[in-house]
């Protein structure tokens, strides 16, 4: 009878897992000598223990082996990187072109550079410069209509204020000759006194006396009334003069 199907998992014996362990170390490293000396293969077979020991088989050099696997081993990130480079290579390369072209078609249309042109090329230009012009007037003319309603808007806009400055000002100009000519009718304007509460307005009247000065006083005799001055050596100025004597 033949051994039966061994199952596969970790062995939880430590001794039976350390056997284990030996003899299958033994063997692949007997498959990978056979490998080598039969196919003619470069092999290269590194093995760590659980303790962390090392065991390692190698047809030629290990190290060799290492550095050629490195240098066939397939890096994504440096493919990736020279791929966005030569993406970035044919993008410029694209605008370049795409620029001088707007450099030469630009200088076609300021006049220069004519020379290489054929007919079929100048027809083509010309064209353009006709079509450029019907399109630059027709805007101008755009834009000076919009300017000419918006000036027409402002001025009637203008014109309403204008006119509704118009009425406000006739308006107050009835306000005042309303109240002035109700002031001059009122009763007592003229300076007659109204009705019976006794009071009166005063007049001033039109031609007020002129104002006098008088220094000292008269004399008055009493046995003549308050109406004859007493005269003393020829009337009432030497009295005035008697009294400043003092």
């Amino acid at each position: 009878m033949g051994r039966g199907r061994v199952e596969l998992k970790r062995i939880e014996n430590k001794i039976n897992r350390q056997v284990t362990f030996s003899k299958r170390r033994n063997g692949l490293l007997k498959k990978a000598y056979e490998l080598s000396v039969l196919c003619d293969a470069e092999v290269a077979l590194i093995i760590f223990s659980s303790r962390g020991k090392l065991y390692e088989f190698g047809s030629t050099s290990i190290i060799q082996t290492l550095e050629r696997y490195k240098r066939c081993t397939f890096n994504p990130s440096e493919s990736v990187t020279t791929n966005e480079t030569q993406s970035w290579y044919q993008e410029v390369s694209k605008l370049r072109a795409k620029y001088d072209s707007l450099q030469r078609a630009q200088r076609h249309l300021l006049g220069e550079d004519l020379g290489p042109l054929s007919i079929k090329e100048l027809h083509n230009l010309e064209k353009q410069l006709e079509v450029s012009l019907a399109q630059a007037r027709q805007r101008k003319t755009q834009i000076m209509t919009e300017q000419m309603e918006e000036l027409r808007r402002k001025e009637r806009q203008l014109g309403d204020m204008n006119k509704q400055l118009k009425v406000r000002v006739s308006l107050e100009l009835s306000s005042l000759e309303a109240e002035g000519h109700a002031f001059r009718c009122l009763p007592w304007s003229s300076g007659e006194p109204t009705g019976t509460s006794g009071f009166s307005l005063f007049v001033p009247p039109e031609n007020p006396p002129e104002p006098v000065l008088q220094i000292g006083y008269d004399h008055y005799d009493n046995g003549e009334g308050p109406s004859a001055p007493a005269s003393i050596d020829g009337g009432v100025d030497g009295n005035f003069l008697q009294r400043w004597s003092l």
